[in-house]
């Protein structure tokens, strides 16, 4: 329980960071501003269109007597807004990460930097971290579909699917979502995906304490765009935490990051 108390303090750390120091603050909201306005779209266009692409997948249903056809149309049409609005939120932080790398990179170095040792740098090329950045997002996410569809079968099963399975779904989206977030510091640390998520599971509650809480807030739009700068140095500060550096006070020297 200590652990998961420590991760969330991790949460309000990072807020307290971004509204200490202003500028990080404005600075980290423009991405997820970028993002929303894309996401927004994307969902009202989906909103117009879902009628008509239910529609023309279900031609089957043309020669049914009424109500049927309709009732099954708008049945679909629900779940194809549903599911869009499952995936914009579950993707939306990744997205963010990756529209805002050079904004986040630079939030997370200052955070090390005021904690006080060395600032780690990849060294690489800011086109490199980008395709380093999406190619493990796509990862991560992939990891997380794989997980939806299992807890998406279970959910059907009495009782443990209507209590334990969302349970488990929060804690799931809130390990993955701290993974995310941590990367952008655990990256200049030379920490590939595999060792970034060997060394969350050898913290599992603390990382749960610091992801669930987020996941769950990022579940609306709004408060995930003011989040999201806090998020970051929250992250940081964590990755500090989970390496021993939080103690020392000392980052790791500029490390380059390795590739699979």
């Amino acid at each position: 329980m200590r652990d998961l108390g420590a991760g969330l303090g991790y949460v309000f750390k990072g807020q307290r960071w971004v509204f200490g120091h202003g500028r990080w603050f404005g600075t980290g909201l423009l991405p997820a501003l970028i993002t929303l306005v894309l996401y927004a779209g994307a969902l009202i266009g989906l909103g117009y269109g879902a009628d008509d692409l239910v529609e023309w997948a279900t031609p089957f249903a043309d020669d049914w007597s009424s109500p049927w056809p309709a009732l099954l149309r708008d049945a679909l049409t629900a779940l194809v807004f549903v599911l869009g609005l499952f995936l914009a939120v579950i993707t939306f932080t990744a997205v963010t990460l990756l529209v805002g790398q050079p904004f986040y990179e630079a939030l997370s170095e200052e955070v090390d930097r005021t904690e006080g040792g060395t600032v780690p740098e990849s060294g690489l090329p800011l086109r490199r971290e980008l395709w380093i950045s999406a190619r493990d997002s796509v990862r991560v996410l992939v990891r997380v579909g794989l997980y939806a569809v299992l807890l998406f079968a279970l959910g059907f099963v009495p009782v443990a699917g209507q209590t334990v399975v969302p349970v488990i779904g929060f804690c799931v989206t809130g390990y993955f979502l701290a993974e995310e977030l941590t990367a952008v510091a655990l990256q200049r640390r030379g920490m590939v995906l595999k060792d970034r998520l060997a060394l969350l599971r050898g913290h599992r509650l603390r990382t749960l304490g610091f992801g669930v809480p987020l996941g769950l807030a990022f579940m609306l739009p709004f408060v995930a765009v003011f989040l999201m700068p806090g998020a970051v140095a929250g992250a940081t500060l964590l990755a500090r935490g989970l390496v021993g550096e939080e103690d020392t006070g000392a980052a790791g020297g500029g490390e380059t990051v390795r590739e699979d």
